[in-house]
């Protein structure tokens, strides 16, 4: 039997542009390399088909800085795909172009209130998270709960913890359920009912990961937190991300899975 939650056959993803540079951040820490982020990109497209996903491997787009971060346009379900809103005025221009790569695959929905990115939202077998943020508001949250409410999904809202910029910033689905997380987040109690793995001190940024398959794809750099994975069972498979993490991105950012 299929797992939804991490189950998939098929991924979208963008090269990055040389204007990544002028990607959204929250703290200035340094300029990405571009040549060091697009052997990064190979190698993460590489590892979504080692999991025996189909990549679809859409071209930059240098008008919109962060179009490498397509999760954050779209949500895909079962039954369908649903365009998101961003929270940030820059982005918003990408949504007009994922929507024809998702329509070839989907019925397509679209949050036409509020604000709401896929980084704020966690599937998981049992519930569908979703971390109000600077990027996701509780207007956006309740017109997808209209979408998704009739074909049969639940939804919870939590809270992004302070000074992180995206829900899953903090946390990653590892199985159906099994989260790995950070300590300030697992605190919240908002994963009571879980299973919960937690990142190790100081590797916090090692809990944007991505179950797919048979795969866990995480960022290179956070040892313990891997040997963690390993004992529990998991195979992990890491990447560098030195540069999209200097842009706030991590490994859920870089594709959409369905």
């Amino acid at each position: 039997m299929q797992n939804p939650s991490f189950t998939f056959t098929r991924a979208i993803t963008r090269a990055p542009s040389q204007s990544i540079v002028y990607g959204l951040r929250a703290k200035d820490t340094s300029t990405p390399d571009f040549a060091q982020m697009q052997r990064d990109h190979i190698d993460y497209v590489i590892a979504l088909k080692r999991a025996d996903v189909n990549v679809t491997e859409l071209p930059a787009l240098s008008a919109y800085p962060d179009a490498q971060f397509v999760e954050g346009t779209a949500l895909c379900l079962p039954q369908g795909a649903i365009l998101m809103r961003p929270g940030a005025p820059s982005r918003s221009g990408e949504i007009s172009e994922i929507a024809p790569h998702l329509a070839a695959h989907f019925d397509i929905k679209e949050i036409q209130t509020g604000f709401i990115e896929g980084g704020d939202i966690l599937m998981t077998n049992a519930e569908i998270l979703v971390g109000l943020s600077a990027r996701t508001d509780l207007n956006g949250v309740a017109e997808l709960e209209k979408i998704i409410k009739p074909w049969g999904h639940t939804l919870r809202v939590l809270q992004t913890p302070p000074d992180v910029l995206h829900f899953k910033t903090d946390c990653s689905l590892l199985d159906g359920n099994t989260i790995l997380c950070t300590k300030r987040l697992a605190n919240s109690g908002c994963f009571n009912g879980y299973k919960v793995i937690h990142t190790a001190d100081g590797e916090e940024a090692a809990a944007n990961a991505i179950r797919v398959n048979d795969l866990v794809l995480m960022a290179k750099g956070f040892p313990i937190t891997a040997q963690k994975l390993r004992q529990a069972g998991y195979k992990v498979v890491q990447i560098n991300n030195s540069e999209c993490a200097k842009i706030d991105g991590g490994m859920s950012c870089l594709s959409l899975r369905f």
